[in-house]
């Protein structure tokens, strides 16, 4: 239409009307202009690029020492939305490694961070105590990370070094507790001096259970593996005439539980050490459990809920064990059928066993209530 207004004319009166053309023809053109390139910037948005103000700031910055990524864009992610920042602010967006923990909230950390320390806690004994059971519930606190095998380091592997026994550790975070279990420190000489000399801040925890009934377990254990062996009865005595215990039998020893104590004091302060009852570990695990995380200085997360009593084994499993959403109950090892004592022997070894066990109560100003 406006074209059509454009009409040959004269030579001496050309210029007018072709002026008034063009103003009527870009007074028309000008909204369709504007209109297309706002339609067009809003129909295909893209991160803001680096203007010259933007890199002066960006340089600006870096000479300021904050830290600015090279390449660094103005367009942060935040899940699936991109949010467009004004040039004037340019964008340092955050290390894609870094992650939000559950278990330290409002702690970010970067992925793989963490490292391999030396144990601030020790699982030292008894062997056929409840030890495994022990480290077992105790590893479903998000606070705790434990070595799942045995070590024996301070018994057996001491010279290969704290280095190589660090390297044995599992990698925590800060304000997590590196911890692993060997049942026979609690009976070995030389291990009270040796773990001191790692640390003397060592916490240390000892499953205690009736030393009768763990000499019987403890025998029991090893007629799995070699059913040749003597008779418990046999193994007790050194003659069966006169009563004569054999306390040189390990499976005798490590239950005068006073006498090994007494090696251990020399190096640690009792409130270091938590004497945790076998039998409560069964029959009331939540509370055992409350008072591990007391000692440890933990938040008491391990409770009931956690638990529920397997009836053919005879001792409580986990709902859920550390990393896994079923239920967990300890190996076939665990729970074996003790074989039938004859009740005289059982009564000798109680005999055996008072005086030594009224010194431990005394010691540790706790009850195990195993004289009965």
């Amino acid at each position: 239409m406006a074209f059509s207004l454009i009409r040959k004319l004269d030579a001496p009166s050309r210029g007018i009307p072709s002026r008034k053309a063009v103003v009527m023809l870009c007074s028309l053109l000008a909204p369709l202009i504007l209109l297309h390139l706002l339609t067009d910037r809003c129909a295909s948005p893209s991160p803001v690029r680096g203007s010259p103000r933007n890199k002066r700031l960006v340089s600006e910055r870096r000479a300021a020492g904050h830290g600015v990524a090279e390449g660094a864009t103005t367009a942060v992610r935040a899940g699936p939305t991109v949010w467009q920042l004004p040039e004037e602010f340019p964008a340092f967006p955050p290390p894609q490694d870094l992650v939000v923990s559950p278990r330290f909230a409002g702690k970010i950390s970067p992925l793989g961070e963490g490292s391999k320390k030396l144990p601030q806690a020790l699982i030292i004994g008894v062997k056929k105590g409840g030890t495994r059971a022990l480290l077992e519930f105790l590893r479903v606190h998000p606070d705790i990370r434990a070595v799942g095998a045995e070590p024996h380091f301070f018994d057996r592997n001491y010279d290969y070094g704290l280095e190589w026994y660090r390297d044995l550790m599992p990698k925590t975070l800060e304000g997590q507790i590196t911890m692993e279990k060997t049942p026979s420190y609690f009976v070995t000489r030389e291990a009270p001096a040796r773990i001191s000399a790692m640390s003397r801040d060592t916490k240390l925890i000892v499953v205690v259970r009736d030393p009768v009934t763990r000499a019987i377990s403890d025998y029991t254990q090893t007629l799995s593996k070699k059913p040749d062996i003597p008779s418990f009865e046999s193994l007790t005595f050194k003659n069966r005439t006169t009563g004569l215990i054999d306390t040189s039998w390990s499976a005798i020893q490590i239950g005068i539980y006073a006498k090994h104590l007494d090696n251990w004091l020399q190096y640690f302060p009792m409130d270091q050490i938590l004497f945790v009852s076998g039998e409560r570990l069964i029959s009331d695990p939540a509370g055992e459990l409350g008072r591990v995380q007391d000692f440890l200085g933990l938040k008491r997360i391990i409770t009931d809920k956690h638990f529920y009593f397997n009836q053919t084994k005879g001792f409580p499993c986990l709902k859920k064990a550390e990393g896994s959403s079923k239920p967990h109950c300890l190996g076939k090892t665990k729970g074996r059928t003790h074989p039938n004592i004859d009740p005289e022997v059982v009564q000798r070894l109680r005999d055996f066993y008072r005086p030594f066990n009224m010194k431990f109560y005394q010691m540790t100003g706790r009850f195990f209530g195993w004289d009965h």
